[in-house]
């Protein structure tokens, strides 16, 4: 039988391409739902290819727009406006695997919905695990959902680990995380005040959105990758490490205590993730170009540098404070990347919105999702003020 897949956050990167993995495989999957911010047109598009039973926009102007246009067009898709409509199509009992692509912290709800009702899950939002942490992990055991990771990074970790999670802690010495150090990795550490954001967007390897391209830029995406590394792989920060690899054909390491280490490589193309884990244990074509192994020149490594990355290294500072403090952290970084991208604030104060943030809101008891959602709102305010200190 078809798994019948939901994608969260269709019309993004990881969204374009898991709809173009699945395309190439009619007779395996088909789509159920697909979700999306504004892009309405293009949606409309997805939904005349593939024909799901629903569809739902963040925003009720957006939704309407939709609405009309697939009633114009004949579709049969049923267009979601409800408060809860994205948890609706992450847990609805005809779905079998929901792809959580949505990209920041308002993804975590919907994935926590199909964690609770024992979906396959496909993660590519980060900000669900950065923010929600142990309740999220505790949620997929709980209720016997499948986690598995999209992002290229753990996905390749997840790839070289033993298949027995129980003897991952006595056999794996450390994880290694590679990262292409983006676009500035040479770039003089005193001049980045004066990067643009379409600089910051232009990213050496692949094409992705602009918030995660500014991450990129920064760094932070790396940082939320070692504390998602963290949770998925139960590996204390200690354990985790970070290699520049500007090549990005290495897409992460596992090192073992007899010292040997495992590597996946593979082009630089989330298909091969996305494909990877549609179909895991099995493997399908991607679509992805293979590896010419004899035009591939030098891979080379190098030491992430503090001095040019300062946000790589709040992530293991985040890990080792009160629980909670992740959640800050992410939050103060959504706020200073939007008004980086919105030229409100230097390329440099990125990092320093996000450390005064973290300064001074104290995370206070987080247990379920309401207090993660409260402090996730007190962090931004708290960001938002910071930032409006340094508004050019």
């Amino acid at each position: 039988m078809k798994q019948k897949i939901t994608v969260l956050g269709s019309t993004g990167s990881i969204g374009t391409n898991t709809l173009d993995v699945v395309a190439r495989h009619p007779e395996q999957y088909e789509i159920f739902a697909l979700s999306a911010a504004t892009q309405v047109d293009l949606m409309l598009s997805q939904c005349a290819q593939f024909k799901p039973q629903f569809a739902v926009m963040a925003s009720a102007p957006h939704a309407r727009q939709l609405a009309e246009k697939i009633k114009q067009s004949g579709l049969q898709t049923q267009v979601l406006q409800e408060r809860d409509a994205l948890e609706v199509i992450a847990s609805h009992p005809d779905v079998d695997a929901v792809m959580g692509a949505i990209v920041g912290a308002a993804g975590l709800p919907p994935c926590l919905a199909a964690a609770r009702a024992g979906k396959r899950l496909l993660l590519a939002n980060k900000e669900a695990l950065v923010v929600g942490g142990a309740l999220f992990m505790d949620t997929v055991r709980r209720h016997g959902a499948t986690l598995l990771p999209i992002d290229s990074e753990h996905s390749a970790i997840f790839q070289c680990l033993p298949e027995d999670s129980s003897t991952w802690a006595e056999r794996v010495d450390s994880l290694l995380l590679t990262a292409s150090g983006g676009p500035f990795r040479q770039r003089d550490p005193a001049t980045l005040s004066e990067i643009t954001p379409e600089q910051a967007c232009s990213h050496p390897n692949f094409s992705m959105g602009r918030k995660i391209s500014v991450d990129s830029a920064t760094m932070m995406n790396k940082a939320l990758e070692v504390i998602e590394a963290r949770w998925l792989f139960d590996m204390s920060p200690e354990k985790i490490k970070v290699v520049i690899h500007p090549q990005q054909i290495v897409h992460s390491m596992v090192q073992f205590k007899d010292s040997s280490v495992l590597a996946q490589l593979g082009t630089p193309d989330m298909r091969v993730p996305i494909a990877c884990g549609l179909a895991w244990p099995e493997r399908i074509e991607s679509g992805a170009p293979v590896l010419d192994f004899a035009k591939l020149a030098a891979l080379t490594f190098e030491e992430a540098d503090a001095h040019r990355f300062p946000g790589l290294h709040l992530s293991w500072q985040a890990l080792r404070a009160p629980e909670g403090t992740t959640t800050v952290l992410n939050a103060a970084n959504e706020v200073a990347v939007a008004a980086f991208l919105e030229r409100r604030l230097s390329f440099d104060r990125i990092h320093a919105v996000n450390l005064q943030t973290l300064e001074s809101v104290q995370p206070g008891a987080v247990s379920s999702l309401e207090d993660l959602m409260a402090l996730d709102a007190r962090a931004r305010e708290s960001a938002a003020a910071i930032a409006g200190r340094w508004a050019r």
